[in-house]
């Protein structure tokens, strides 16, 4: 890794052990920071990972960032919301746009009324604890009807912000999705008609698809039993 890769890691808050190499489908290569470090194969701690694997440490990292030609029809899409897109990743064949929450909304109405994106399949919530700034992302699917294309939008927002435009007025098929990641990852969706959580009881504390969620020792409600945290739990072998 050079001089200059390990300084842009470490202003996007990795650290040189998290940052790799990647190459996007242009053949582009890219140092992108890492955006924390995966311990073992499946998550499981201690005696209860039989796999041989639990010793395995591997960066989280983004795909490489593309460049033109981004190839076909990608570069037609791209030039509708050109100057409001931070980067391009090509991975698998598949193109996102990363763009800013500010301009979310602008581009989003570009891409359905100019690039006739017309059908969005809901909005998934992450969350990179470790990606300093923004922690919280949102991928929109979108869908063209017309061309028989699809592409993902992606933006963040920040732990301690947690806000973004809510699409509803433009999508209103994301009505639900956006509750979804509001009562899953606490994302304040602002302009919403009505941000309710739609899985969770309305006093539950906390926002459970967070990774820095408890994964055991909660109580059940309704029950009165308890699920203890997985270092307590009974072993099997």
């Amino acid at each position: 890794m050079t001089d200059e890769g390990k300084a842009v890691a470490h202003e996007k808050g990795a650290t040189p052990e998290v940052a790799a190499q990647t190459e996007s489908t242009s053949g582009f290569i890219a140092e992108t920071p890492g955006v924390g470090v995966r311990r073992g194969m499946f998550g499981a701690k201690g005696t209860g990972d039989t796999s041989g694997y639990s010793g395995l440490v591997a960066p989280i990292v983004y795909p490489g960032e593309a460049q033109r030609p981004y190839g076909g029809w990608f570069d037609l899409v791209a030039d509708g919301i050109d100057d409001l897109v931070e980067r391009v990743v090509i991975h698998r064949g598949e193109i996102t746009f990363h763009i800013a929450k500010e301009k979310l909304a602008e581009a989003m109405s570009r891409l359905r009324n100019g690039q006739r994106f017309e059908f969005c399949a809901g909005v998934s919530g992450v969350h990179y604890p470790a990606d300093t700034g923004r922690e919280l992302h949102a991928v929109y699917s979108l869908l063209s009807m017309t061309h028989n294309r699809r592409i993902r939008v992606e933006t963040t927002t920040s732990d301690a912000d947690r806000h973004l435009p809510s699409l509803v007025g433009l999508y209103p098929t994301l009505d639900w999705h956006e509750r979804e990641v509001w009562d899953f990852f606490g994302i304040v969706f602002d302009g919403h008609p009505a941000l309710t959580r739609i899985q969770m009881p309305d006093d539950w504390p906390g926002h459970p698809q967070r990774k820095d969620y408890p994964l055991g020792g909660i109580p059940v409600e309704y029950k009165g039993g308890t699920i203890p945290p997985p270092d307590q739990r009974r072993s099997y072998n």
